[in-house]
């Protein structure tokens, strides 16, 4: 079969994240098994306009975000209609709307998540309330309207659709997929001498990360060995902010910002930290939760999208009510219990175990029956 994919990123964009990752790892199973893979994308500085990434066909159009999707459908309009079996739009803020002109193609969605709340924390006045209260409600209402079969990777963002007009019935939950391998077995797991929390993820104002600090802080009194490491882009005004509400801290000194950090510290730092905090304003898969679980640390996190999904509360880690005070108190019973310690930390490890990119394949290719 010919799949394309309409994404705003491919797995080689500077800023590529988890969405990209999972449509990489999509693709390549598909190429193994015989298809042909072609992506749509947005181009970047320096980016080939047409290229090939592990036998998977990247056509680059225009390098504006938003701009992009239009230029995107114009180039499909005229050159790629009705040569694909099946094509899948990624939908993220800025839809392709390819549903309505996908020709003899079958044609699916894939939502990883909805922007929603993240309007207001990454965009200013006015585009913050007409995102929030207009076009992203209007572009996923006119979405739903299409009947259109819906991949998804979390029981949240399933809801989130619905409330928009998406039925049920027409929605398919995929597994995440990780590319860290869970360690061996916990036995193989040793811990920082000091109980120690971990913030992974870039500094921006929709990861919450001072209301981490805020628990740290919170909890620091409760447990005075405590130490916290962040580790991610520190980069951008919002991370200067967090950065100077440390250095004001009282407890600046057990608290270590390492900014962006290679993929093998990343696991030592998971494999060494007790907990991961995750405070993020909604996820659609706490993809960074299940990769600590992998590594023999549970978490701590925020009742909220993606997150609540990751984490099942009281079994493999804690969730919390979304303030610092809540995040603190989580992280004190998950550190002062050993006992509970234990048992939290193996539900998490083997949860982490069903969590791959070959279950992921296996519910795709089930969900848009590619055979």
């Amino acid at each position: 079969m010919k799949i394309l994919w309409l994404s705003w990123k491919d797995i080689a964009h500077p800023e590529a994240g988890g969405a990209e990752q999972v449509m990489h790892e999509l693709s390549l199973r598909l190429r193994a098994e015989g298809h042909e893979v072609t992506i749509l994308t947005v181009g970047y500085k320096g980016a080939k306009k047409h290229d090939t990434i592990d036998g998977i066909n990247v056509i680059r159009i225009g390098t504006n975000r938003y701009l992009h999707s239009f230029q995107a459908l114009w180039y499909y309009l005229r050159k790629l209609r009705n040569k694909f079996d099946i094509v899948v739009e990624i939908v993220n803020t800025a839809p392709y709307f390819s549903v309505f002109f996908k020709g003899r193609s079958k044609a699916a969605l894939f939502y990883h998540q909805l922007a929603r709340e993240i309007w207001f924390l990454e965009t200013g006045f006015p585009l913050n309330y007409l995102g929030y209260y207009l076009l992203e409600p209007s572009a996923t209402r006119l979405l739903s309207a299409s009947k259109t079969p819906v991949v998804t990777v979390s029981n949240s963002t399933k809801q989130d659709l619905v409330r928009y007009g998406f039925k049920a019935n027409d929605m398919n939950i995929i597994s995440e997929g990780s590319h860290i391998a869970p360690v061996d077995g916990l036995q193989e797991v040793t811990k920082f001498p000091q109980p120690t929390i971990l913030s992974f993820g870039a500094l921006r104002s929709m990861k919450r990360t001072l209301e981490q600090v805020k628990a740290f802080e919170i909890a620091k009194k409760t447990i005075p060995e405590l130490q916290m490491k962040i580790a991610g882009s520190d980069k951008g005004e919002y991370a200067e902010q967090v950065k100077a509400y440390i250095a004001q801290s009282p407890y600046k000194n057990d608290i270590a910002v390492l900014g962006r950090v290679s993929d093998a510290e990343k696991i030592r730092l998971m494999r060494k930290s007790s907990c991961i905090v995750v405070s993020s304003i909604k996820e659609g898969w706490g993809l960074i939760v299940t990769e600590a679980n992998s590594q023999g640390t549970p978490a701590v996190v925020y009742d909220v999208d993606g997150l609540r999904d990751a984490v099942k509360d009281g079994i493999s880690g804690y969730v919390t009510q979304p303030n610092p005070q809540a995040l603190a108190v989580g992280i004190e019973a998950l550190l002062q219990d050993e006992k509970e310690y234990r048992t939290l930390q193996k539900n998490a490890y083997e949860l982490s175990k069903t969590v791959t990119f070959d279950q992921s394949y296996l519910d795709f290719k089930k969900a848009l029956e590619i055979t």
